[in-house]
């Protein structure tokens, strides 16, 4: 018999269907203190991905000589 998982996750690639998804606010939802910390955060996120892509590029160049 499958074991069932007790978590939940989030699906954050499906179609958004209102009244689907319990306890999710919709952005416009959120306070705004909230909304301008994920901002933040999600840029954040952003840079240092760039900032890893870039020095990834880098060391493999450096294996090229």
């Amino acid at each position: 018999m499958p074991r069932q998982s007790m978590t939940c996750q989030f699906d954050l690639f499906s179609a958004p269907q209102r009244g689907m998804t319990a306890g999710m606010p919709q952005w416009p939802e959120l306070p705004e203190e909230t909304r301008r910390a994920l901002t933040v955060l999600i840029v954040r996120l952003f840079v240092d991905h760039a900032n890893c892509e870039r020095t990834s590029q880098q060391k493999e160049a450096g294996h090229d000589a």
